[in-house]
């Protein structure tokens, strides 16, 4: 069995969500440890239109979905890379299963957001990090813990 560890690019590729539903548009940094992406918000994705219309702001479901894709997704795929072969890792995914976020300050259309993520604990293909959310200004605009698991699929 060969073992592949991903590139930041090939790992972004093997990320199950795709376009509109993927909250990531590159990952900066990434170890065992700690993961880091970021994505810009565009003012023409479909949620703004009825979130409160004439005064968007970022839902928090999507705010979450966005931490848990790369503190859960794109580390746990990482982390699977180590023990499974290229070919057994497409065909396994990190689904949530919980979380613990605190949301501080509205996110608007067309804000670039950086998260960070560091891993808490890993173990028997479970995962649960540490995740924050920060705009362009340095502001944490959420914070707390994502968890999750791999699954074959």
């Amino acid at each position: 069995m060969t073992k592949h560890i991903f590139t930041k690019e090939e790992l972004l590729e093997l990320i199950p969500q795709k376009p509109p539903f993927r909250f990531i548009d590159e990952i900066l940094e990434l170890s065992d440890q700690h993961i880091v992406g970021r994505y810009r918000f565009q003012p023409t994705e479909f949620y703004y239109s009825g979130h409160f219309p004439g005064n968007p702001i970022t839902p928090g479901v999507i705010l979450l979905e966005a931490m848990a894709q790369i503190g859960i997704v794109g580390l746990g795929m990482h982390l699977l890379s180590k023990d499974l072969d290229a070919e057994e890792i497409k065909r396994h995914t990190t689904f949530f299963t919980d979380a613990q976020v605190e949301f501080s300050h509205p996110v608007l259309p067309g804000e670039l957001i950086t998260t960070k993520a560091e891993r808490i604990f890993w173990r028997q293909k479970k995962i649960r990090s540490k995740v924050e959310a920060i705009n362009e200004q340095g502001k944490i605009v959420a914070s707390g813990t994502v968890s999750g698991m791999g699954v074959r699929q």
